[in-house]
């Protein structure tokens, strides 16, 4: 199977990342721990998944009150509120680790610790609506990245956090990530389920 779009017809953007897929990727391109996320979209319809997660989120949270974003399944959990800024903060981490690896940069590019970043991102201050809006805009930007990747680039492997890792791996990493929490929001935060592609 090839990398990258199937069509470079501009005329329709949305049409061709649709059209996005990427074969699977073999275990040793990521860190262990990823194994699970890696096997999340075993059609490798990446496009179509991209694209279906901002309105999964979109579906997900809709018609949440401010007071039911601020509820947490236990004591010393996150909120719906900083789930979603989770999301936000590792899409922007994973799509910059993609960025850098996928241009052939060869820099050890650190981890970072996402129970520190929570808190800092003061999630809980801010609308449903707005981190959701900035979801579906981070989406988006994740979006124009990966569409503009050259084929050559995609098997290109760096090292993120300590672990040999490589551009298509990041792709498969950043949806799996994405489904992981959504799976929470449906199961320990009880919201409602929704059409998953």
């Amino acid at each position: 199977m090839g990398f990258g779009l199937e069509s470079r017809d501009r005329s329709d953007d949305r049409m061709s990342l649709t059209l996005l897929t990427l074969p699977s990727v073999p275990v040793e391109e990521a860190a262990p721990f990823y194994e699970g996320f890696l096997a999340a979209v075993p059609d490798g319809r990446v496009g179509i998944h991209l694209q279906a997660q901002a309105v999964e989120l979109e579906d997900l949270c809709a018609g949440l009150s401010e007071s039911g974003a601020m509820f947490r399944y236990a004591e010393g959990k996150w909120t719906i509120k900083e789930v979603i800024g989770h999301l936000l903060d590792t899409e922007r981490v994973f799509a910059y680790r993609l960025l850098r690896i996928s241009r052939g940069d060869e820099t050890l590019l650190p981890g970072f610790d996402e129970t520190s970043y929570a808190p800092e991102g003061q999630f809980n201050r801010r609308s449903i609506d707005e981190l959701v809006s900035e979801f579906t805009l981070q989406r988006a930007s994740t979006l124009a990245l990966v569409s503009g990747i050259p084929s050559a680039a995609w098997p290109r492997v760096g090292t993120a956090n300590g672990f040999r890792t490589s551009a298509r791996a990041l792709v498969y990493i950043i949806l799996g990530h994405t489904a992981h929490h959504f799976s929470a929001l449906r199961e320990r935060y009880r919201l409602p389920a929704t059409r998953r592609m």
